[in-house]
């Protein structure tokens, strides 16, 4: 008999390992089992399709049933819920939503890729007209006809993550008013505060008004299309359109009541080959939980990339070859009024989750190509490293351009276990328009390397305030009374050698510059004159997103 294989959920996971399933195995039977109406779309694009960046719907149907058939021989069912597993039998029970009817098939090999659903409290008025959330295509022409057909100025969206911003921005295009309400002190959660800031700034000068630190407790009717959305301060907003963009959670309902072992966070435990605790049955995609790969806590991280990663290598798994997931480093990105953040690896708040202290932490401002080369942009750059050996652990940026490849030329040595010390020494493409001699990469790792060298010493801004020490800015007097720490004393960096006698050799230093580079110059010169002297690491414009991020007062 030939073996087979039933995937239930299509998207990026289920819909990858099938393609490669039968790219290894020619004679298997494959059955895709999907509730809904597409078995592959790109839900990342939802967002623009609303805003009419994407203005054909279809455009986000990556293939369709009859594609799967013709190019692989796999068989797509359409609005087909699996509805129980029996895993004694090995057999799935099928709820086909068309014909109204129950049926059961046998398997070899079961693969869960049931995704994640957008979560949806039980909070009073709920479920009134014009509350959406954003997961499905369907969702999205909802969202699109409620716009088209109501008189829609306002909108308030419920959260301040990668697909509340991308929303924000949508909207904003079609000239709504937005309002994001985010129960966290920054938008954008998965990131450091002070990479947040900048975004913050971007969305309040675009016209997005924000609430933070406070969340939705209920919503009220008002007059016409408009809701009142009630928050947990006892303050109020109202507007025609609610998206709830408060987060996901795994679907995992179908395995639980298998008998399938879940994690704390609610998502099926599978191993490196995406085998879950039954040997017949893996899982895959934002349904899983796997570990991460800098702290090695089990995590959910739902992301198309890894989701395809994990159908693969499950496919492999369930036709023999001995593949493995690595683990997840949450490589991300997302983009909003021209800014772009992305993150791989740790964060700070990541690692104080885990309980992790071996790490030190290096602010820059580089810029994306040379600084002679017009419209140079300059970047914010957060890396995070290893203080016993310099391992790489996690790297933030947030800029106009040169976001993304740095972030993924971090993203690759953090996979292979790479130093800041070979960020120092990488080579990478370099034209006057593209990038710099030194690369911002190189400058990352150049920075780090001073620090695990001992040509430095940095402190956080946070520990700005701490008594005992002189704080001395390096920058020429125009920059200082433009705008300084309080407390400061100026003495500039070409004026600094002749000026040491106004400098105490009892008292600790502390400097700090515009971007760092002058304070670090500052650092040597002092430093070998045997003061005692710290950086605080990358500048004054550092210190200003920190304060923005209500890191230092």
């Amino acid at each position: 008999m030939k073996k087979r294989i039933l995937i239930v959920g299509g998207v990026a996971g289920g819909a990858s390992c099938a393609a490669r399933a039968r790219r290894l195995d020619e004679d298997a039977e494959i059955i895709i089992f999907e509730r809904g109406s597409h078995v592959s779309f790109a839900n990342c694009g939802l967002p623009y399709f609303i805003g009419g960046v994407i203005p054909n719907r279809e455009s986000l149907t990556v293939t369709d049933s009859a594609a799967f058939k013709d190019r692989f021989n796999i068989e797509v069912r359409l609005q087909s819920e699996v509805t129980a597993i029996d895993r004694a039998r090995n057999e799935i029970e099928v709820n086909s939503l068309l014909a109204g009817e129950l049926y059961r098939v046998r398997y070899d090999a079961l693969v869960l890729s049931p995704g994640a659903v957008p979560l949806r409290p039980a909070l009073p008025g709920v479920d009134l007209p014009g509350i959406f959330t954003l997961r499905t295509i369907p969702d999205s022409q909802r969202i699109v006809d409620w716009l088209e057909n109501k008189q829609v100025r306002s909108a308030v969206i419920a959260g301040g993550g990668f697909i509340g911003l991308e929303m924000a921005e949508n909207l904003a295009k079609r000239g709504l008013h937005v309002t994001i309400v985010e129960m966290m002190n920054q938008v954008l959660p998965p990131v450091d505060p002070e990479i947040a800031a900048p975004i913050e700034q971007r969305l309040r000068d675009r016209g997005i008004q924000l609430v933070l630190g406070d969340g939705v407790t209920g919503f009220k009717k008002t007059a016409g299309t408009r809701t009142q959305v009630m928050l947990k301060s006892g303050a109020a907003c109202e507007a025609d359109l609610i998206i709830l963009a408060i987060g996901v959670r795994p679907e995992s309902s179908l395995a639980r009541s298998a008998g399938l072992e879940l994690g704390e966070r609610g998502g099926i435990r599978v191993n490196e080959q995406m085998q879950t605790s039954d040997p017949n049955i893996w899982a895959v995609g934002d349904a899983v939980e796997v570990r991460d790969f800098v702290t090695g806590q089990w995590t959910s991280v739902p992301l198309a990339g890894p989701a395809n990663r994990q159908g693969r290598v499950a496919a492999d798994a369930v036709c023999g070859r001995p593949s493995t997931f690595r683990g997840i480093q949450g490589t991300a990105i997302c983009g909003a009024f021209g800014l772009t953040a992305a993150l791989t690896g740790a964060t700070e708040k990541s690692l104080k989750r885990a309980g992790i202290t071996d790490y030190e932490v290096v602010h820059l401002h580089p810029r994306q190509h040379a600084a002679y080369y017009p419209d140079s942009k300059q970047m914010q750059f957060k890396l995070l490293f290893r203080r016993q050996d310099g391992r790489i652990l996690g790297a933030q940026a947030v800029g106009e351009e040169g976001v993304d490849k740095r972030i993924d030329v971090i993203s690759m040595a953090l996979q292979k276990h790479g130093t800041i010390y070979d960020l120092e020494e990488a080579e990478l493409c370099y034209a006057p328009q593209f990038g710099a001699a030194k690369d911002p990469v190189n400058l990352a790792g150049m920075v780090a390397a001073n620090v695990l060298r001992g040509d430095v010493v940095t402190v956080p801004w946070a520990s700005l305030g701490h008594n005992g020490y002189m704080l001395l800015d390096v920058r020429q007097p125009d920059e200082f009374q433009a705008g300084h720490v309080p407390g400061a004393t100026n003495i500039p960096l070409p004026e600094l050698r002749k000026r040491l006698g106004e400098l105490s050799r009892e008292k600790e230093i502390r400097l700090y510059c515009g971007v760092g580079q002058r304070a670090y110059y500052a650092t040597r010169v002092l430093m070998q004159r045997g003061f005692r002297v710290k950086n605080f690491s990358g500048g004054f414009k550092t210190y200003q997103s920190c304060r923005a991020a209500r890191l230092v007062s």
